[in-house]
């Protein structure tokens, strides 16, 4: 009896120890970020750049810039694979048509598009689905990890 509890003590500290390991791999994306998206001129259309926080938890990123609902907003959500990639779905409240290409793309007018993104542990990138290359852009995202904030004298 003593001996098949042994045993079983064994398999459950193995079995929890593979837990935590898959779950460090997991999450070692997982902080505070910051996203640098770019998009260059195209045609009568004016380039940008926006810098804003983003947030890797349990590897699902998370992004917001703007107010959601209003005219500028951007959205950006997606699952971090553990090899790094990603698929990122942006999803926006276009702002202005001196920066939004495409014959709907007026000051309040939803608009969504994909990101193929690869993550390093502190840094990563990514580039804008063009889809036809008629309406999209070659956006590209850069991606940088925040150092972690720890107390002071920690305990």
């Amino acid at each position: 009896m003593r001996t098949i509890s042994l045993v079983l003590v064994g398999m459950i500290l193995l079995g929890s120890g593979d837990a935590m390991a898959q779950s460090a791999a997991g999450e070692r994306f997982d902080g505070k970020w910051t996203t640098k998206l770019t998009c260059p001129a195209k045609g009568n259309t004016e380039g940008y750049t926006w810098q804003f926080p983003s947030v890797i938890e349990k590897s699902n990123f998370h992004g917001e810039r703007g107010t959601a609902g209003e005219p500028g907003y951007l959205l950006i959500e997606g699952k971090i694979a553990e090899d790094g990639k990603a698929k990122l779905s942006a999803n926006g409240i276009v702002a202005s048509r001196q920066y939004a290409r495409g014959v709907f793309a007026h000051k309040g007018e939803d608009y969504s598009y994909n990101i193929k993104a690869q993550f390093k542990e502190t840094e990563g990138t990514g580039t804008r689905d063009t889809g036809l290359g008629i309406v999209g852009r070659p956006c590209t995202f850069e991606f940088e990890k925040q150092p972690s904030t720890s107390p002071v004298g920690g305990s």
